[in-house]
C-alpha cells in the first residue's frame, strides 16, 4: 500500500464514519455547477452564501461533509463550519466524493 492509498483510505473511512452518524453532504459550488450535476440528497449552499446560511446547518445538528469541484472551496467551508461549532470535514471534489459515498 502506497502513501496515497493510505491517506485516501483514511479519508474514505472518515467519510463513511460520518455518514453512519447521519452526516449531511454540503455542496458549496455555484448554482450553475450544481445544475450540471451533484450528489443525490446533498444540500446545496454556495460558498459565498454560507456565512448568511450557517444557521440552517446548525439547526440540523448533524456533522457535515463538504464538497466542491476540486476541494479548495470545500476546505474553506469545512474550516468555517468548524469555527462555528459544526463538526465538518472536507470531502474534496464532488465527483470523487460521490464514488466514496456509493462504494
Amino acid at each position: 500500500m502506497g502513501i496515497f492509498d493510505f491517506i485516501f483510505g483514511i479519508k474514505k473511512r472518515q467519510i463513511h464514519e460520518l455518514l453512519e452518524k447521519d452526516a449531511i453532504i454540503l455542496d458549496v459550488r455555484t448554482q450553475r455547477e450544481w445544475d450540471n450535476g451533484h450528489i443525490k440528497h446533498a444540500k446545496h449552499i454556495p460558498l459565498d452564501e454560507l456565512k448568511d446560511r450557517v444557521g440552517e446547518l446548525k439547526k440540523l445538528n448533524k456533522p457535515v461533509i463538504t464538497c466542491c469541484a476540486s476541494g479548495a472551496r470545500s476546505a474553506k467551508a469545512a474550516e468555517y463550519l468548524n469555527l462555528n461549532n459544526i463538526i465538518a470535514t472536507n470531502g474534496g471534489g464532488w465527483l470523487s466524493l460521490r464514488r466514496k459515498v456509493t462504494s
